[in-house]
């Protein structure tokens, strides 16, 4: 899938506009496995998720949205009132909500700073623990560890293993995840998502960024 979004710097207009290119470039390459008799029709579809700063930044051409509580962050803001503010919205665009816990670990990055949120520290494990119940008595239905974007190290395997023996949720894992050498890691730890953004933005080539990620996948299955 497609995740669109940002700490800062996003707004109804630009979310929106990228979303609308997004598709439209997706819409070509389903036109063009289409016509491939060797492709299947259930790959030809790619959602588009909205992974928002807050309500300022949604747009009804989503798919769906991971609506999310920033677990550990230290405002309100994050914990629940830009999720009231986003709800008529999302409602009403049939835009598919899909609830998530969000928790943001050291270093944290732009993400961490601009949530207000207390970090999750590398030996955190038991903190980790008690926050993933706590998503899953929620009823969230994901559980995402936030190294930060760009960030210098991803999350590591122990805080990973940690939220996986605490929790039935879909495990998502991102932030510093660079390779497939550093997706593979956090797969053996349980992850179920990853999440790369940094290494997508890198290319302006399509060819070689198709290159780049068909490698990053084959060293993250192990292949």
């Amino acid at each position: 899938m497609v995740l669109v979004g940002g700490s800062s710097d996003t707004d109804m207009d630009n979310v929106h506009n990228t979303i609308i290119a997004i598709r439209e470039a997706l819409e070509l390459v389903t036109w063009a496995s289409s016509q491939d008799s060797a492709s299947e029709e259930a790959e030809w579809t790619v959602p588009i998720i909205l992974f928002p700063q807050g309500a300022a930044a949604l747009s009804p051409a989503a798919d769906g949205i991971t609506f999310m509580m920033l677990m550990n962050s230290t405002s309100p803001r994050f914990l629940i009132e830009e999720q009231v503010a986003g709800a008529p919205f999302i409602r009403e665009a049939g835009v598919t909500p899909l609830p998530m816990g969000y928790l943001i670990c050291a270093p944290g990055g732009k993400a961490g700073q601009v949530g207000q949120a207390d970090l999750i520290q590398p030996d955190d494990e038991d903190r980790v623990k008690s926050y993933a119940m706590a998503a899953e008595s929620y009823g969230f239905s994901m559980f995402y560890l936030e190294a930060g974007s760009g960030a210098d190290s991803p999350v590591g395997q122990n805080l990973i293993r940690s939220a996986r023996e605490a929790c039935k949720l879909t495990l998502v894992v991102g932030g510093g995840i660079r390779d497939g050498v550093a997706a593979r890691k956090a797969a053996d730890a349980g992850a179920d998502w990853i999440i790369t953004g940094n290494l997508a933005e890198e290319f302006d080539d399509a060819d070689e960024l198709q290159r780049v990620l068909s490698l990053f996948i084959t060293e993250m299955n192990g292949a």
